[in-house]
């Protein structure tokens, strides 16, 4: 009977070694990587490491995997329909790539259950099959960063229990706080001409997540315990500049349009014929791509955009027709001089926060249609 005991007393304990070492061998950790200079690397990266120390593996789990060698890898990028993708790597390949570009690198250890570790590394692996690992990357509501957050959700119970951000904030206030930061002003400019009135909601507790540095924030202050380092520290010097250059320079140049068109001389009527036709093909250019992000391709994001108001697409066949001074031009820059009047006045009151930098230029706009209305 004594023999019985022991033996069971043994079984007993290789099991609960067993489960007990689900949790010591097991560590799962959230990293952040700083932001890159690089368009696509601008708001920085999230990624999932599993260490697991009895089968000698440390891999990361990455979701912003896309195949540059696609042969329509440009068309699928401009239509919102690149497949992104779940992938796997070594820790070691993985931090090489932010050494070599000098992004700090930032891990939270998880401080979960043996279960909670397994669940997790169980459902990073179903989702890592070949039929599961795709998904259509949307910028604002799932990329890399949000993925990585659902994961921590859905199989570790996370929840956030303190706002990151002021209530009211929206998604382009927070991309605008990256930007600004990387003192990335045309960088900005060009984001806020895409994105449409979807940016301007404002976010839900979970939904600032969507960008690397909030997520890890949210880690911090909600229902998971963490231990936090730095585990890769680089000497990169800060940014210097001003976002404000895309508003200097705009300023200057529409100044510059303006004062010219009150030059007499036969010299400055060319030129700034000239300069009314580009104002209108570019600016109908502009609209043309507008139209197509918001009707023609898969960016929720990119919808309902208000830039369309200024970027007029019928500026593009106005062009051709600017010297031309009969009766239906100039009732058409009549009506376009209209809307763009009644935009600059309601320039704050729209449901969509335009770019300040773009304000010469619908002024500019403004004045020179109303001057080629008059008879």
């Amino acid at each position: 009977m004594k023999q019985f005991f022991s033996c069971l007393l043994c079984v007993f304990s290789f099991v609960w070694c067993v489960g007990q070492g689900d949790s010591v061998h097991l560590r799962v950790s959230l990293l952040t990587c700083a932001p890159g200079e690089e368009l696509y690397s601008v708001f920085g990266h999230t990624a999932i490491r599993i260490t697991d120390s009895l089968q000698r593996t440390d891999l990361v789990y990455n979701w912003g995997t896309f195949d540059f060698d696609d042969p329509d890898f440009y068309t699928k990028f401009v239509r919102g329909k690149l497949d992104y993708s779940l992938s796997v790597s070594d820790f070691a390949q993985f931090m090489y790539e932010y050494d070599v570009t000098q992004r700090d690198v930032t891990e939270q250890e998880l401080q979960l259950s043996g279960g909670q570790k397994i669940q997790i590394r169980n459902a990073i692996l179903r989702n890592l099959q070949f039929n599961n690992r795709f998904y259509k990357y949307d910028f604002l509501k799932d990329n890399c960063t949000t993925r990585a957050r659902d994961m921590l959700a859905q199989q570790a119970g996370m929840t956030v229990v303190q706002a990151l951000v002021p209530e009211g904030t929206s998604y382009r206030d927070m991309l605008h706080e990256y930007l600004d930061r990387q003192h990335m002003g045309w960088t900005k400019l060009g984001i806020d001409l895409l994105m449409g009135a979807p940016a301007d909601k404002p976010v839900s507790v979970n939904g600032s997540l969507f960008l690397p540095d909030y997520l890890m924030k949210g880690v911090a202050v909600s229902s998971l315990k963490t231990d936090k380092r730095v585990i890769l520290r680089t000497a990169k010097t800060e940014t210097t500049g001003s976002s404000q250059w895309p508003l200097r320079v705009l300023s200057v140049l529409c100044a510059g349009i303006l004062l010219l068109s009150f030059v007499k001389t036969k010299t400055a009527k060319k030129l700034t014929a000239f300069f009314d036709f580009l104002l209108c093909l570019v600016t109908g250019l502009i609209g043309c791509i507008l139209l197509f992000t918001w009707f023609g391709t898969d960016h929720r994001s990119f919808a309902y955009n208000h830039n369309i108001f200024w970027a007029l697409p019928t500026n593009l066949v106005a062009a051709f027709f600017v010297w031309k001074h009969n009766a239906r031009m100039k009732t058409y820059f009549f009506a376009a001089g209209v809307v763009y009047g009644l935009l600059l006045i309601a320039w704050y009151w729209l449901p969509q926060s335009l770019n300040p930098a773009l304000i010469p230029v619908v002024l500019l706009l403004f004045l020179r249609f109303v001057r080629l209305a008059k008879p």
